[in-house]
């Protein structure tokens, strides 16, 4: 009955960290059966993304703190998307006043929800690290990750040697999380692997609504290809290990 008990609290608090996430889909599937006469579907997404960030922190579902890491991630998505779109990976096909460079600013925002889970997650469940690797290791591998979303287009893909490297350096780390007053873990790169495969899934519900396509589905929507898996998952290293060292930071800043 206690693991029951524990099992629908965690659930519940992953849906109140997933409300963002859930504010994004709900708005994707809105506009795309409702239009509103003068506006672009895509700058109706941004302005009710605005409201609906506005409203996270009036109503005290994120901190500050939280609003400012959502604001890098913005911006770290926002520069990958215009990357990708200009090297023809993906587009967005509709009309809008608020695209730059073929991406309309709202695409950031879904960078941002990533980040607005792990932050909520990691206060509404108390997570904790342990076997952290050292600050240099795990930043230069963030930065090398980031980077070869870039790169591949021009050296060639190192993703699995990244993902080999990544397991080396965090074969020792473990997140713990809070559940009903109990503390449970798991390893870190399980973790990545779980995060990245349910954002896989939310890619397929996206793209199926509209906010972006593959070259493959500009004719006829399909399943994106399984291999994402392993692009979303990368990203995943790079959202906790930016949002952990920056609470590094804080702590050492802060004495706590």
């Amino acid at each position: 009955m206690t693991f029951i008990r524990s099992l629908l609290q965690f659930a519940w608090l992953q849906a109140l960290c997933c409300v963002f996430p859930v504010v994004i889909f709900g708005t994707l599937a809105l506009t795309k059966v409702v239009s509103i006469p003068g506006l672009h579907r895509y700058d109706l997404i941004l302005l009710i993304c605005l409201l609906a960030q506005v409203g996270m922190v009036v109503f005290k579902l994120e901190t500050m703190d939280e609003l400012k890491v959502i604001c890098v991630f913005h911006l770290i998505g926002l520069g990958l998307e215009l990357f990708k779109v200009h090297m023809g990976s993906w587009s967005y096909p509709g009309e809008g006043w608020s695209k730059v460079g073929g991406v309309p600013l709202y695409s950031g925002f879904m960078y941002a929800s990533v980040a607005s889970y792990i932050c909520q997650a990691w206060r509404r469940m108390d997570l904790q690290m342990t076997g952290w690797p050292r600050a240099i290791y795990s930043v230069l591998l963030c930065a090398a990750i980031y980077f070869n979303f870039f790169t591949h287009h021009f050296i060639g893909d190192y993703r699995w040697i990244l993902t080999g490297l990544l397991v080396i350096v965090f074969i020792r780390t473990r997140v713990h999380f809070t559940v009903l007053g109990r503390t449970y873990w798991m390893p870190l790169t399980l973790s990545f692997l779980l995060i990245g495969f349910f954002i896989w899934v939310a890619e397929n519900i996206s793209t199926f609504l509209g906010a972006w396509s593959y070259p493959d589905q500009e004719k006829v929507w399909r399943l994106v290809h399984i291999g994402k898996i392993s692009s979303w998952f990368l990203l995943v290293v790079i959202s906790i290990i930016i949002v952990a060292q920056l609470k590094r930071v804080k702590a050492g800043m802060t004495g706590n």
